[in-house]
Formats: structure tokens, sequence, C-alpha cells
């Protein structure tokens, strides 16, 4: 036989099996369809009804082995709801999550759960997020290791206050109500989140999940507070920050939503200069007085001014205005687009370099004998403006950092409600500066005759991403983090961390860019108090390790309530006031700020990954003993998450924050890889709205609408496949016809999967298995394309490639199973004696296919995958698929020679289906000329006769009889059909290599149609074929 005889070939012959790569070796020189199913129509695996009645019609229909299972092809409505229900409850759905940690297991893999907001309903967001975190989850369980996940809300914060008291507001309500109506609130947010993610079929133990409102969080979340603070990371300050005048709060850079539309009154006014710099004094001194023209968009803090910035490095002009002969100072590069906009002709009459402005000092526009320098800075640009910059240091991060260097006053003008004090004048006192104060500023410069011009400007401009009103910058005291302190050593380990896609990396960077510091306080009493302490009389802050060691054992006890709750004498007892050498505790008064939520969440890998590994160094150990014993658990520097998954906002949010603590406490990321999905929106391309009536509710997508006609119930099947088949990296598209294609391609496979199913009713693998050695070579074939599969499928999700996933099922399915293995089994299945080795080899394969089809989709659709599970042969009582592993493929399905065979014939078999196209291949016969060689002997080996209606040859041909030759017959019939092409085997690199040609004859049979099994192989149209004829004598 051929796979002795290959042997003889080549000595190395016995290692194809592990060192032949399929596609690499089998180079056909006739081309044709690598689907191995030309001219042979898709079944998806069924048996057509009117196929099925022709094969049971007359005598033989009892004798036919049609497919049988009660498995349903289709689940509408209700009754795939409540089927959905019912296998979560008989599967254990609910306590696999727990089962999987209990049982032995040599790695673990941590999906950290970056908390969703506790603030409203479950959304189709929370879907996409939750359903890919789930398929990795299910996919590494299934994979033998212990997952850790632990779902967790993130439950402070301005969002869930202001829906807690709705139009109450805060007034009249002491800390400790408003609290208790958040806490409330944020209680029922969760319980409706956390029953919808146990609808979708999550894996996790829902018990036991963390919310950042619990007090040992609170305590883990201070301790890293603790030690970001003895290390001089945090500290407090008097600098500008972003602050929402409707929320009445700093804000941090994450808490920022920007509006591409936002529409400023942009002004160009003038700073005369009251001493020219002397390089200018010496060439145009004598010309007359010269004014500084400077462009902003924000007229109100022009009264805040204290300087006008110049760029060092770059060319000045002073030029007359030819309609008023008016002297201005600008930007050389900026001059001709100054011209266009004034209307009228700027004539050079002095250049100058940026440095040679030093020394200048303007009089400030609106405020009497004030005087303001001329000054270098390097964020001066040349992209719009006139090149020079009005500089109010209490209203700009840059203008900041001038005051900070040349010392200049950081006084603020601005109150908490986004109004002017009364230092800022009578004329301004307790306007807007977003209203009717701008417009002032406006008026008063022109009235003094400094505005240029005023003129309407759209722009890109900060807002609250809670009330979506504008927020300014303006100075308070706050707490911060260092961030340009962490920055290179954040970058540094970021760039160890497997990022996908690639592409987000330059996002990530850029964010740790553009934050010289993080703003952690907030004037809010829903989230975690910063435990600090203020002297009465000088306003210094008490804070130290005993201070915060002492409060956080008492929230980690009581919760943070306790803060408003408990007397100031136990907040700070004697022995901690002792140890901080501090006065008595009736000089120190309570802070009122609570740390900003992104601090909250940031730190959500100090209470939750620890408990993944418990450290005992030495180091860890004496850096944590100002602790209690109870809080002394070390912040582990090597419990990190696998991975993190969550949206592309959370690259300026919690991937931030959390690689920020992370990279201060222990000097390296959190996580091994982050996962960044892109957000949900309708068909139409829109963001979500309710004023669009676009929203797609995941509720109503599951269980159905008012109307099924207009809603049906799809089922949590169909959103996960959704969720998986979505390009996530991308904008996520949903809709009824996105909804509609998936619900389809699920039928699709249910159909598949019912045809496996049938054709497995009696058999039981575990005694009527047939060794692959035994198997027919194209069933042993099929072994080889499933491991193949079960390969590929098991790389596509370890790179979180669900998508890749399903395109490979779908491959799998159409093109290797219904177009190929099935189409040529049937007539094996149906017709051979039930206890056939043929058809139990067949069954056999059946039996690796479902199940190994069944656990490829399990991550994706649990549902379906143990439903087809509990139809599956061979299962023991109780058994789940989820309980019981991934895809079980052997490395004895690769066998020397096996695929170059297969391959071979199949390659014959298109260039037969191609001379015959539109006809029917089984009322042909065959003659197979190949020359002697190496494709000769793979051939034979499928079929032993000459000549044969029954061979594996014939059954891969299709045909009624093959007969395999050296050389055509020469008295071939006239109307034969004679194609030929060449195939070439190319094995162990080229060491095996042969090109051999063939030639196929096809002619009409001669043979009658079989009334059993609709071949065309009997002598009689009345009479069975000899193979039937044998099969009904025997079952008589």
């Amino acid at each position: 036989m051929l796979l002795c005889r290959i042997s003889a070939v080549s000595q190395s012959v016995a290692r194809w099996g592990t060192s032949v790569r399929r596609g690499a070796l089998l180079h056909p020189a006739l081309s044709f369809n690598s689907s191995r199913c030309q001219n042979v129509s898709s079944t998806e695996g069924t048996v057509h009804p009117a196929a099925a009645q022709d094969r049971t019609a007359g005598p033989y229909r009892d004798s036919v082995l049609l497919p049988r299972t009660e498995f349903p092809m289709k689940l509408t409505g209700q009754k795939l709801i409540d089927r959905e229900v019912q296998i979560q409850q008989e599967c254990g759905f609910a306590e696999l999550y727990s089962w999987q940690r209990e049982r032995k297991a040599k790695k673990e893999y941590c999906l950290h759960d970056g908390p969703p907001y506790a603030n409203g309903d479950p959304h189709v967001g929370h879907f996409l997020n939750k359903i890919l975190k789930d398929i990795q989850n299910r996919f590494e369980m299934l994979r033998g290791k212990q997952v850790h996940y632990v779902p967790g809300w993130d439950c402070h914060g301005l969002p869930i206050e202001l829906k807690a008291l709705g139009e109450l507001g805060t007034s009249g309500l002491s800390p400790l109500q408003i609290r208790q109506k958040a806490r409330e609130f944020a209680e029922g947010a969760i319980a409706r989140q956390r029953a919808a993610f146990q609808r979708w079929g999550v894996m996790a133990d829902w018990d036991k999940c963390y919310y950042t409102f619990d007090g040992t969080y609170e305590a883990a979340q201070l301790k890293v507070f603790q030690d970001m603070h003895s290390k001089g990371l945090i500290y407090q300050d008097y600098k500008p920050v972003f602050w929402s005048p409707s929320s009445r709060t700093a804000l941090a850079e994450a808490e920022l939503e920007y509006n591409p539309q936002h529409v400023s009154k942009a002004i160009y006014t003038t700073f005369a200069l009251a001493t020219l710099p002397p390089k200018m004094a010496e060439a145009v001194g004598e010309l007359g007085s010269i004014s500084v023209l400077v462009w902003t968009t924000q007229p109100w803090t022009i009264p805040a001014n204290q300087a006008v910035c110049f760029m060092p490095n770059a060319q000045y002009s002073v030029v007359k205005r030819r309609d008023s002969s008016q002297l201005l100072l600008v930007a050389t590069e900026r001059v001709s687009s100054l011209a266009t906009l004034l209307s009228t002709e700027l004539e050079s009459v002095g250049t100058f370099t940026g440095a040679e402005l030093e020394g200048g000092v303007c009089q400030h526009p609106t405020i009497p004998r004030k005087e303001v320098p001329l000054l270098p800075a390097n964020f001066v640009t040349m992209g719009k403006g006139t090149g020079l910059v009005h500089t109010a240091p209490a209203h700009g991060m840059e203008d900041y950092s001038v005051a900070s260097h040349f010392k200049l006053s950081v006084e603020c003008i601005v109150d908490e409600e986004g109004r002017f004090t009364e230092l800022a004048g009578p004329e301004l006192q307790s306007q807007s500066v977003m209203g009717e104060g701008n417009d002032t500023v406006i008026s008063m410069l022109k009235a003094v005759g400094s505005l240029v011009k005023e003129e309407e400007c759209v722009h890109s401009y900060p807002y609250d991403w809670r009330s979506k009103e504008p927020v300014v910058i303006r100075p308070s005291k706050q707490w911060f983090i260092n961030i340009a302190s962490l920055k290179d050593k954040a970058k540094e380990v970021l760039a160890k961390v497997r990022v996908i896609p690639e592409s987000a990396r330059g996002s990530l960077m850029a964010h740790l860019d553009r934050r010289p510091y993080w703003c952690i306080s907030r004037q809010r009493s829903w989230g975690v108090p910063i435990p600090v302490f203020y002297h009465k009389e000088t306003g210094e802050p008490l804070i130290n390790k005993h201070t915060v060691s002492h409060v956080a054992q008492l929230f980690s006890e009581k919760g943070s309530d306790c803060w408003w709750e408990l007397p100031l004498e136990s907040l700070l007892p004697p022995e901690v006031l002792k140890k901080s050498k501090a006065g008595e505790v009736t000089d120190y008064e309570r802070g009122d700020d609570v740390l900003d939520i992104w601090f909250d969440s940031g730190t959500s890998w100090a209470a939750v990954l620890e408990e993944m590994k418990e450290e005992s160094d030495t180091d860890s150990e004496s850096r944590l003993s100002w602790l209690p014993t109870s809080l002394r658990k070390p912040l582990v520097p090597d419990s990190r998450a696998d991975v993190y998954v969550e949206g592309k906002d959370q690259i300026g949010g919690w991937f931030q924050s959390s690689l920020l603590t992370s990279v201060a406490v222990q000097k390296r990321a959190p996580y091994k890889a982050l996962m960044i999905h892109d957000f949900v929106i309708s068909e139409k391309g829109e963001k979500m709205s309710k004023s669009l009536g676009n929203v797609v509710d995941p509720n109503t997508v599951i269980h159905g609408g008012e109307d099924p006609s207009v809603c049906p119930a799809y089922g949590v099947d169909v959103l996960r496949w959704w969720v998986a088949e979505s390009n996530v990296f991308s904008e996520v598209q949903i809709g009824p016809n996105v909804l509609n294609s998936a619900r389809d391609s699920i039928n699709k496979l249910r159909n598949t999967l019912k045809f496996l199913l049938g054709n497995l009713q009696g058999f039981d693998p575990r005694t009527q298995a047939v060794d692959p050695k035994e198997m027919h070579y194209i069933d042993q074939y099929l072994l080889h394309l499933l491991r193949d599969y079960s390969m590929k499928m098991t790389d596509a999700y370890n790179d979180f490639g669900a998508g890749r996933a399903i395109r490979l099922l779908q491959a799998f399915i159409t093109r290797d199973l219904s177009k190929f293995y099935f189409s040529i089994i049937k007539d094996r299945l149906y017709c051979d004696p039930e206890d056939s080795l043929g058809r139990r080899s067949c069954q056999t394969v059946l039996e690796e296919i479902l199940d190994g089809v069944t656990r490829s989709i399990a991550p994706i659709l649990p549902h379906l995958a143990e439903e087809v599970y509990l139809h599956a042969p061979g299962h023991n009582e109780g058994e789940t698929l989820f309980r019981s592993g991934w895809i079980k493929s052997s490395p004895v399905w690769r066998r020397p020679g096996l695929e170059e065979a297969v391959e071979g014939a199949c390659a014959i078999r298109d260039s037969f289906l191609s001379s015959i196209p539109g006809r029917n291949a089984a009322e042909y016969e065959l003659t197979i000329e190949i020359e002697p060689g190496l494709l000769f002997e793979l051939i034979e080996s499928l079929q032993d006769e000459p000549t044969s209606s029954y061979s594996q040859l014939t059954e891969l041909m299709m045909s009624s009889q093959t007969t395999l030759t050296s050389a055509l017959p020469r008295d071939m019939p006239a109307d034969a059909l004679i194609s030929n092409g060449s195939f070439l085997i190319n094995l162990e690199g080229g060491v095996i290599r042969e090109d051999s040609a063939y030639q196929v004859a096809a002619v009409h049979t001669s043979m009658a149609r079989c009334p059993r099994c609709r071949r065309y192989t009997s002598d009689s149209p009345d009479c069975p074929c000899p193979r039937c004829q044998t099969i009904l004598t025997k079952a008589q």
C-alpha cells in the first residue's frame, strides 16, 4: 500500500506528519478551486426535504439511515429566551467561575475589570465591553488556566451625586445626607447592571465583586495615596486647574470633553509699549508710539494679564498700517495674514529677532498704571494669531509656567461660580466670565481704543463631561500628583506593554506628554475623603504615615462615612498626634475635599490584584510597617493583570491613572497588555442619542419589544456573535440589519450542527469509535483539517481575534465541511450498513468535528455550545462543556502522505468537474491516467482494484465508477470528455519533489440508478445495486 511504499522514497518521510506545512508543499500546476468543491453546491450540512423524501420513498425507506435528532434547527421568540435561561441553570453558569477557581491549574490568567460607572442602566457599550472580556475569559478557562476576573463598579463622583439629588441640589443637605442618597442611587444602578451582566452569560462570581465605595477598597486606596505622598509625588499647591462653574469643582484632564463646535468671541487687541526694547528703541524709536498686537479667544482673561510672550528664535516686525499709520509689533511670519484680516497694507519699518524684544514693557490696556513685561516663552506658536501671546498666569497652564519661572503674580479674579470677584474691579464684579463679563471686557478695550478687531471663532473647547457646560481655568489650592517626575518611568514601562491595536500606543504616550500634573482633589461630598487635617490658624496641612494609617484603619472597619460621622478626636486621637509631633486636637479641622474618581478607579490594582499573590519579602514589609497589621498586605510588584480591556476613552482615563499610580508605587505597569476597543454607533454611522431615537437597548434586543414583528427577541447569543464578528478597533455599528445578519449566521451554524447531531444518532464514541489508522483516508484527512482548524482557532483567540475565529469557523464549515466532506460522505452515512467500518469511521470523524466546532464557538456562543453538548453523544450525566476543556486534537491526525493523497485526488476531481459544468458527476464513469511515480502511488492508495464503484477514490470523485491506469485506453468513446493537468508534490523542503501529469476521461455511465442509494451502480432501474442488495439480504 501507498503509505508503506512512500517510505521507501525517502528516509525522512516518516517525519512528514510533524514537519510538513500544508499549503507550502502542494502546488498543483493546474489551477483548481481551493475549496475542493468546484460545481458542488453548498448544502450547509442539510438534507433537503425533497432529497430526504426521495431517499425514503418506496420499499427501501426503512433501510436508509437518515439523520435523526431532537436538536431544533431554529429557536425564536419566547422559546429562545426560555431555552437560554434553562441552559444557564442546567449547565451551572452561575457556579462556573467558582468551580474553575477551586480546581488545580498550572497557570493563572488575570483580566482586570475596569469598573463601569454606577450611574445608569446597562447599554450596548456595556455589552460590547463585557462580552469581549467574557469571550477571552471563557477561552482561557477552557484552555485549563485559572481565570481571575472580579467585576467591579466605580461608585463615587459627581454624575452619581447629581442624578441622586435631582432637582433638590445640595442646598440644605449635609455631606452625610448627600452621601446617603448617592449611595442608594449607585446601589440601584449596580443591581440593574449586575442582573443584566449575569443574563448576558458573563462568567464571574457575582457575589464577590469590588465596589469603590467599600471600606476595604477605600483603605487600599489610601495605602497608595500615602505611599505616593511619602515620596513627594502628592503635594498641595495653588495653581491653575480646569474648573467647572456648573459643578463648582476642579476637574482633571480625563473629566473633560472637547466640543469642536464651541463658539468664542475672539479679539485682536493692543498693548502699548511703555518701554521699548533697547534694540527697537535704537532702530525705530523716533517713529512714534508702538503697540504690541495680541489675539485671544478668551477676552475675559485680559484683566488678569501679567505679561506678553514672544518666541525667542522667531522674527518680529514693526509694521505701519496704511489706513491709520498705527505702528504694530507682530511676528514677521504673520504679517501677510494679518494684512488680509485687517483689510489694509502693513508696511514693515523694522525687523528684530525674538531675543531682541527682551526688556520691553507694555501698558496694561484696562488697568491704569499697570505695566507688564515682554517675556520669552517656548509655547508661542505661529499657526494663528500674531505671534505674541497675552499671558494670564491664573488662567492658563502654560501661562502659569511662565509665571513660575519669572516670579509673576498669580492672582485669581474669578470665583467658584465662574464670576468676576471684586479684585477684577467694580465694573466687572459678579459678572459671568463666559457671558456678560466677557462682553464687558470687550467694551472696555473698545472704550480705551485698544480693540483692533472682534470676530467669532469656532474651535475645540473643554467642557465638563458631567454637566456638558464649558469650563474655565482658574487657580485654587488643590492636591496634585507630580506627573512630570513619573513621566519618563511611565513611558519606559509602557513601552514593554503589549497594546492592541498597536496604533493606540501613540495616543497613550501623547497623553503622558501633555500632563505635567494631575489635580486629584474635588470639592464635593460623594467620594473618598482626602485624609488631611488643617491647622485652624495657619492653614497648614497635617498628613503623614501615622494620620493616614489610622484613617485607613477606620475606613476599612466603618467605611469612609466615618470621616463625617466620628468626632475629630476619633479621627485624630492623642497617640496619632503624639507620633505626628502635632499640637492639640482642637487646633485642627478635617478637610472637606474628596479624591478624584480617576484616582479611585486608578488604584483598583492595589485593591483587587493583590489577592492573586502574597509577597513576604522584607523590603515590602518594611515599606508598609507604618500600617496596622490587618492592612499590611504588600503592594505586590509582580501581581500584574494579563490584560486590561476597555474603550478608547480610557486612553486618557483608567489606563493612565492605573499606570501612573502603579509606576509611582511599584515602578511598573499594573498590566501586561491593553486591549482597546472603539465605541458603538448606529447602522447609519450616527452617535447614539435619545433625541435621534437610535439608542439600542440590549434588553430589548435580547427579549424583544412590544411588537415582535418590529423588535423580535434575538437572545443573548446573537448579541454575543455581533460583538465577536465586529471589528472592535473601529466604530462598531448596530441595528436591525446587523442583528438579522448575526441571527442568520447562527441559524446556518445550527443547521450544520443539526446535521452532525442527526448523523450521530445511536453512535457512542466511547465504544464504537474507529482508530484513525483504520479509517478511510478521506476521514483521516478531515481529522488533519480539524487539527489545523483547532490550532488556528487557538491562535485567533490568543490574539483577541474573535472576529478572526468567526471567519475561520465559517470558512471551515462552508469550504471543508458543507461543500466538500458532507457532500462526499452522505452515501456512506445513509446507505452503508449501520455497523460497517466505513460508516463508523465517518461517524467517528463527525463526532470529532462536532466536538471541535462546538468547543471552538463556546467562548462566543456559550448557550448554543452547551445546548449542543446536551444533545451530543458520549457524555456522562451532568457533564457540561465548559467543565471539560478546549478542543482535543491529536498529533496522530497528521499522517505522512495523507494530505498529498487526498489533495492530489481533489486536483484530479476539480479537473473532472470543470469538464462537466452544471451536470451531475454521479452519471459519469471516469478513467484516470497518471504517469508512474509518486502521485500514482498516492492515488492508488485510495483504490485497491483497477476499477471500482465503491472505492475511496470513487467516493471522492463522486462518480459512478473510477478506473485508475497509467495509460488511457486507445478505444475511448468519441464522446469522452478529456481533461488534463499536473500536480506538484513538494515534501521535506524540496528533498522530495515531483511534478506528475494526469488525464481524466469522463463518459456517461451505462449503469442504471439504484432505487435505494440513488447512485448509478445498478444493472437495472428496478433492481438495487450489488452493495445495496447485499445489505438488504443481510437485513432480512
